[in-house]
């Protein structure tokens, strides 16, 4: 009996082919793709699947199966944290210019086959070459998107004609109190303080880094929390007043509240480009450079530079008069916001800090995440926890000896 239940089992993974489960065909790769929350054309609201339409694209043009399996991370250094360690293993990867620059220094990152990617002749010429200052030979990556970081503000919430407006000052301001977020991923939050102060995000000294950090820890008394996604709902809520945060993304919160409006801090704010790259270890390459090259024809970028709200270094987007009626059509100033309203802003590249300056960082972000005021608030409980537990004894203490005094 055991001996046919074991035949039947294995007649059974035969012909599922092999340990592959019955729901899955032998024949159909897998791509993985690892991105940043909301940054591609998903299908919701009536958007083009993206993913979707590359795996019919990649069935009709190839006469392959191809499967997209696409999850998504909050900050470069989750992705940095997840890719270095080996965890998992991706395919293609949307990483930040510096973080591009360190994953090309530790030979984490495949040098891209052109030939698969013929579309980068639409990706403009401020975007190649030396201008590209994390992979000046454009050999391991393809710009995306691009933007800056900017201030995010709720008119009915701020004071219209608060001096602090304009500048980082904003996030300091104690008239806001408790409706201040700040991000939650060390170089951004760094970069906040940083700019306020005028030091250079890139050569700061570690004088200067302690003194960024000594902000950070004045602000904190009045920051409602640290966040990354969450900033969405906090600000289209009206839950929170102040926050920092992308360009791109403060037209996707407006279209939710338009009582938020949007600035460019004068003291410099930074300025970022986030490319498609192929991890190292990709065991797709050809399929993922295909991905790429698919992601910069014309209807697919138009139809993430229409999802994401970012600006695009695509040329086939830029000059698209379906693309820039439908942008204004989200905010007025939409286009100057994204590109020419960027001129004669103070702007920086955070660029890849040398290991010494990265492990300083690293330490003062730990450091100023365990002195938050959640965790003085968990000491605090802890602290009267602890109390009353001594209490509790002293009073049982206290009652033994009476019994036995009684006794």
């Amino acid at each position: 009996m055991k001996r046919t239940l074991l035949l039947l089992v294995l007649i059974t993974l035969f012909a599922c082919g092999g340990l592959v489960s019955c729901g899955e065909r032998a024949d159909v790769a897998t791509l993985y793709v690892y991105n940043w929350g909301e940054y591609i054309s998903d299908g919701s609201e009536g958007s083009l699947d993206v993913n979707a339409a590359f795996e019919e694209y990649y069935y009709e043009t190839y006469g392959e199966r191809v499967k997209v399996n696409y999850s998504t991370f909050p900050s470069n250094e989750a992705l940095y944290a997840k890719l270095s360690s080996g965890a998992a293993n991706y395919d293609v990867i949307f990483p930040s210019d510096y973080m591009v620059e360190r994953l090309i220094a530790e030979g984490l990152l495949a040098r891209l086959d052109y030939s698969n990617i013929p579309n980068i002749e639409y990706i403009s010429d401020e975007f190649k070459g030396e201008r590209a200052y994390y992979d000046p030979d454009n050999e391991y990556s393809v710009p995306y998107t691009y933007g800056m970081v900017g201030i995010i503000y709720n008119t009915e919430l701020v004071d219209p004609n608060d001096e602090s407006i304009g500048s980082w000052k904003l996030m300091w301001n104690e008239k806001y109190s408790g409706n201040i977020l700040q991000f939650n991923n060390s170089r951004d939050a760094f970069g906040t303080a940083l700019y306020y102060l005028g030091y250079d995000v890139n050569d700061a000294t570690e004088e200067q880094w302690r003194e960024t950090l000594e902000l950070l820890k004045q602000q904190k008394s009045i920051v409602q929390g640290y966040v990354m996604d969450e900033v969405f709902n906090k600000m289209i809520s009206g839950s929170a007043a102040v926050a920092p945060y992308y360009a791109g993304d403060f037209l996707t919160m407006y279209e939710g509240n338009n009582k938020l409006a949007f600035y460019y801090p004068k003291e410099g704010t930074n300025i970022f480009v986030d490319a498609m790259c192929i991890p190292a270890s990709s065991k797709n390459k050809q399929i993922a450079e295909r991905y790429i090259n698919f992601m910069l024809s014309e209807e697919i970028a138009i139809a993430n530079a229409e999802y994401t709200y970012y600006a695009t270094p695509n040329t086939l987007v830029t000059s698209s008069p379906e693309y820039i009626e439908y942008i204004s059509s989200v905010h007025e100033d939409a286009m100057d916001i994204l590109y020419s309203g960027t001129e004669g802003v103070m702007t920086s590249f955070y660029k890849n800090l040398r290991p010494e300056k990265l492990e300083l960082l690293n330490s003062l972000w730990e450091e100023l995440k365990i002195e938050s005021s959640v965790g003085t608030a968990i000491y605090v409980a802890c602290g009267i926890v602890v109390l009353l537990v001594a209490g509790y004894l002293v009073f049982r203490a206290i009652r033994k000896k009476k019994r036995e005094n009684y006794d």
